[in-house]
């Protein structure tokens, strides 16, 4: 089957691919343009839009390798809050991410544990309160974002709540990325929290773990397409023997290798996207997205180095970041081992 974008979505891409290249402060720019505030609703002076059309956001954010925190605020935040979240707590956190004022992230990984499903952290009763504690590891900006998505366990279930990340009891241990982006293990001990720091919980954890998926995945599916794009661009003006790179065999069927890996990790990210913004049941295609993307995405980043040789090493040059982000993602989906568990998971269920 075939997906198309629709104008809407095409018009979001090509404003995003302008913003991001008309100058450094891209985060300012995406927030000025409006492409922050797609998924708000029209009360808070949104567009009332949804995945799909911040998932194009976020893929030519990727496409342009932009070390801009929009994966962490528009999936892992945004769009949850959106979707779970009550009409106070909309208004309050909202409208400051579109302006381009505060950021939101998620905690969704726990030690060994990616998108914990089943969280190790708890939440107990006390005192007209709640108390949060457990350790949740590889959270991006969390120490420059305003709340956190915080999953954990109760006596009734599972649950998100808005953390405060300079809450008494919250620990905050940095800790590296490949690509240089903030990010921080999150310890929590006895964190006192409110019932209105409560998202909507009947399963809020699973639907904050398929934004951050379709996030993951939009965001990776940009990065591919930028890598093949720097590297076509490479190999057919560098020349050798007098002639470019592209027109030797052995070169073109690398460069080959990497347009099919990226179009069939678009494909499979263009199908998962559109059918949880079709409200349809998109874990299975969104499985399916972050297996290829976590196998593929690496082998093709690392041919893309290997043929711009050695200017393929050198960070000041852009490839890196591209990679750097592409690793960093595959971590935050768990890996290729883990996605494939999960395939497995699925079959044998």
């Amino acid at each position: 089957m075939d997906f198309t974008l629709d104008d809407t979505q095409t018009e979001i891409a090509a404003l995003a691919a302008k913003v991001l290249g008309a100058g450094d402060d891209s985060w300012r720019a995406l927030a000025s343009s409006g492409l922050l505030a797609l998924a708000l609703p029209p009360d808070l002076e949104g567009d009332g839009l949804g995945v799909a059309e911040v998932a194009q956001v976020l893929t030519e954010v990727g496409r342009a390798a932009a070390p801009v925190p929009a994966y962490a605020t528009l999936a892992l935040g945004v769009l949850p809050v959106e979707t779970l979240g009550t009409p106070q707590q909309r208004a309050e956190f909202l409208p400051p991410v579109a302006a381009g004022e505060a950021l939101l992230t998620a905690a969704c990984h726990e030690p060994s544990a990616p998108l914990a499903g089943e969280p190790a952290a708890t939440a107990r009763a006390a005192g007209g309160k709640w108390l949060l504690n457990g350790v949740k590891t590889a959270v991006p900006y969390a120490a420059e974002a305003t709340r956190i998505l915080t999953p954990v366990s109760t006596p009734h279930g599972t649950a998100v709540y808005l953390v405060d990340p300079r809450a008494d009891g919250v620990t905050l241990v940095p800790t590296p990325t490949s690509a240089g982006t903030p990010e921080c293990t999150v310890r929590l001990a006895d964190v006192a929290v409110e019932e209105t720091d409560l998202l909507f919980d009947r399963g809020a954890v699973a639907a904050l773990h398929r934004f951050a998926l379709a996030g993951a995945l939009a965001l990776g599916d940009g990065l591919l397409a930028g890598a093949l794009a720097l590297t076509v661009k490479h190999v057919g003006e560098r020349t050798q023997f007098g002639r470019p790179l592209a027109t030797f065999q052995a070169v073109a069927g690398q460069i080959a290798d990497v347009y099919v890996a990226a179009r069939t990790v678009h494909l499979a990210v263009t199908s998962a996207v559109w059918r949880l913004a079709a409200g349809l049941d998109a874990d299975a295609e969104l499985d399916v997205a972050a297996y290829w993307f976590a196998t593929q995405a690496p082998v093709a980043l690392a041919t893309c180095h290997h043929l711009h040789g050695g200017v393929g090493v050198d960070e000041t040059y852009p490839l890196h970041r591209y990679s750097s982000q592409v690793k960093d993602l595959g971590r935050a989906l768990g890996g290729a081992a883990h996605r494939l568990g999960r395939l497995g998971e699925r079959v044998a269920g």
